[in-house]
């Protein structure tokens, strides 16, 4: 019986770890997400992001889910705020973070957090829709 539970444990790890591997592989970033605000210490997950066209899909680091956890679009982003990390948030993202708060249409707030070269990359991205695609852009 524990040899089993021992056997399940092991094959749930190599499955994050294949899953995170396969994430950064394909052009993932390492960055970390939050949608809760209640609590400036809380709410942050690590994960992995990728770029597939328009969105932006992000795979959470405990996940077993085979899909992306979060999809964003392009064309529903607003940059709210950029700031540094303070505090307990420190320890729970990549280092040297950045982290930038968006609006999403519908006024659903996420904030994500990136190291500054990830950063470059993604503001990048959500700056370089064809023209017309950004309604806060025109």
């Amino acid at each position: 019986m524990v040899g089993a539970v021992l056997l399940l444990v092991a094959g749930v790890l190599v499955w994050l770890a294949v899953r995170r591997l396969r994430a950064l592989r394909s052009g993932g970033v390492h960055a970390a997400l939050r949608t809760r605000f209640d609590d400036p210490a809380k709410g942050w997950h690590l994960g992995v992001g990728r770029y597939q066209g328009d969105e932006f899909v992000w795979f959470r680091v405990l996940s077993i889910r085979p899909g992306p956890d979060r999809i964003i679009s392009r064309s529903a982003l607003e940059i709210a705020d950029r700031r540094d990390p303070s505090g307990p948030e420190l320890y729970t993202m990549p280092p040297s973070s950045r982290v930038l708060r968006f609006r999403e249409i519908g006024d659903a707030e996420i904030e994500i957090a990136m190291s500054p070269d990830a950063l470059t990359g993604f503001l990048s991205w959500l700056e370089s829709a064809p023209p017309g695609r950004l309604p806060w852009a025109s």
